[in-house]
């Protein structure tokens, strides 16, 4: 008789690979998140990264444990659920052989303003003063108060002009949480004649063809970046078949940028009721307003008011949904803000097709930004031609400058469109800082390149500054002076692009850490920059690989004599 023999690996075959699922985390999950056997919908894959961040809120980080009943939760892979909570930097994933981290972590804010205003000194001194087993300090990206910098996050607290002192006073108090935020409630904007747009709009009073023809007239451009006008991006969204949603983009990442937190924190209602107008613009079956996670006191206020709309019955329950970035400056362009919206790592998707047509949830979708639906209830109220009218220089509307840097009075500055930056220096800067002289000025942000002082007088605006290989984008203006180290800027923007790179396309991914290294280096070799600049500007896949050299581009071609003075020797 032959016996056989089982093979110990078959016998195992039904059994999970892997770590096994902890029950009693489970349990704590559905404590937590509520019993997703009793409210299927909280499997939602669109709900993922908001219930990462509920179980990052309650413990201080995300372990390995938890991640493995979070994908039992929802019925997903493991392998999802752990590459979106290892996609974004404000989950900490702690394995199952690792210490947590301490219950305080503060975040240096390493943007260009914050490292002009000393913020890599600041950041050493905290490591030195703290015992790194109870505090935690780390390097973080733009924090969006580029005008108070350096700035300094304790907890979820952010602190301007920040010193070590006032760090270790928030810790010894506890004040761990953000700052409270006065905003004018509903009552006070309905007061003032505000919703007034929105009801004429559903009663039909205004209709959508007359309220695209006032944009149109008032040229009112997206005011997030790309500068495309608002009523035709509403005319290709509601050409496409429905059901369709309206989404906002409050996820400024961009280093010198903090307009939309200046609008969001004073008129909240005045942005919901453009958010809301524009909803209902492209009859989109909800409005989803993401928000970046760096504005936690924000987060709070447009909860707040939202609950005010539903409490007054001005919109239905869910009908606006506030969802939470979780620190990816990638998630600014629309399609990977899409892809973060739905749960998963915020990567751009190739296109065609474009959102308008295929966006969240594979529907039309129209993508706006803050500060663009922000003024569509004032154009509505003072007219096309009072927006139009403004502007110098040829140029036409108003523009949100943010201005950080060597400047007296950086902040957010409302200006004529085409404004130059020496006029907006002096008429609503205070002018330069004291002992400072104007070297240079990134015009756009860390993505809108460099120009030198003696193109201070380029009208500052949409299509004004290409043929300077510059861009406006956002209006993020970061001011320098003959006292930077402009291989220390050069190197701070490609380390920032290098670090936020989703890492999807080479040209970008290698591209960009590539650059850096060439940039820490005592010799710039310039072709074999421009080389690689032209690489990652043809063959990226979105803006970020695409823009990243252009600050590095300025340089090399307006800056040589300064870089030379400042002992950097370029070869070619």
């Amino acid at each position: 008789m032959t016996v056989q023999t089982v093979n110990p690996k078959r016998r195992l075959r039904g059994k999970p690979r892997g770590r096994e699922l902890d029950l009693g985390e489970l349990d704590a999950l559905r404590r937590l998140l509520g019993d997703e056997r009793e409210q299927p919908t909280l499997r939602r894959r669109d709900l993922l990264i908001e219930h990462l961040h509920a179980i990052q809120d309650a413990r201080g980080h995300l372990p390995l444990a938890a991640l493995r009943a979070l994908a039992a939760y929802m019925s997903l892979p493991m392998a999802a659920v752990y590459e979106t909570a290892t996609f974004y930097a404000h989950f900490d994933v702690v394995h199952d052989d690792q210490t947590a981290p301490p219950a305080v972590t503060v975040r240096v804010c390493d943007s260009l303003s914050c490292q002009l205003a000393g913020a890599a000194a600041l950041k050493a001194e905290l490591e030195a003063g703290f015992d790194p087993s109870e505090v935690r300090v780390v390097r973080a990206p733009c924090m969006g108060r580029c005008e108070t910098a350096p700035v300094v996050e304790v907890g979820h607290r952010h602190l301007g002009h920040a010193t070590s002192l006032a760090v270790e006073a928030a810790i010894d108090a506890g004040d761990l949480h953000p700052e409270p935020i006065d905003w004018p409630r509903l009552d006070a904007y309905r007061a003032a004649g505000g919703y007034a747009l929105l009801n004429a709009c559903r009663a039909g009073r205004v209709t959508v063809e007359t309220l695209m023809a006032e944009l149109e007239a008032a040229n009112l451009r997206g005011l997030g970046g790309a500068g495309f006008p608002t009523f035709k991006k509403w005319t290709f969204v509601r050409q496409e078949p429905g059901p369709r949603y309206c989404v906002i983009n409050a996820d400024e990442g961009e280093p010198g940028t903090f307009k939309d937190r200046y609008y969001l924190e004073r008129e909240p209602h005045r942005f919901l009721e453009g958010a809301l107008v524009s909803a209902w613009a492209v009859e989109a079956e909800a409005l989803y307003i993401y928000l970046r996670d760096e504005y936690p006191g924000l987060h709070r206020v447009l909860a707040e008011a939202i609950a005010e709309l539903e409490a007054a019955g001005l919109i239905e329950p869910e009908h606006v949904v506030l969802r939470r970035g979780a620190g990816a400056y990638i998630c600014g362009e629309e399609s990977a803000l899409i892809e973060s919206l739905e749960g998963k790592p915020g990567k751009p998707r190739h296109r065609p097709p474009f959102v308008a047509q295929k966006g969240l949830f594979d529907r039309p979708t129209l993508v706006n930004n803050v500060e663009t639906v922000y003024w569509i209830p004032v154009i509505h109220e003072r007219g096309a031609a009072w927006f139009a009218d403004q502007g110098r220089h040829g140029r036409s509307g108003l523009r949100s400058f943010s201005v950080s840097g060597r400047v007296k009075h950086p902040g957010v500055h409302l200006a004529p469109a085409g404004i130059t930056l020496n006029e907006l220096i002096e008429e609503y800067c205070g002018g330069m800082a004291e002992g400072h002289r104007l070297a240079g000025y990134l015009p756009g942000g860390a993505s809108g390149g460099i120009l030198p002082e003696s193109k201070a007088d380029v009208p500052l605006d949409f299509d004004t500054l290409q043929a300077e290989g510059c861009f406006i984008g956002s209006a993020a203006l970061i001011v320098l002076s003959d006292q930077d180290d402009l291989r220390g800027v050069a190197t701070n923007l490609l380390a920032f692009f290098a670090d936020e790179s989703c890492g999807q396309c080479t040209p970008c991914r290698v591209g960009s850490e590539k650059m850096l290294t060439l940039l820490e280096r005592d010799t710039w070799d310039a072709g074999a920059l421009e080389r690689l600049a032209q690489v990652m500007m043809d063959a990226s896949i979105c803006g970020l690989g695409q823009a990243a050299p252009n600050p590095v581009r300025g340089l090399l071609k307006d800056f040589r004599g300064e870089l030379a003075a400042q002992n950097l020797i370029i070869k070619g």
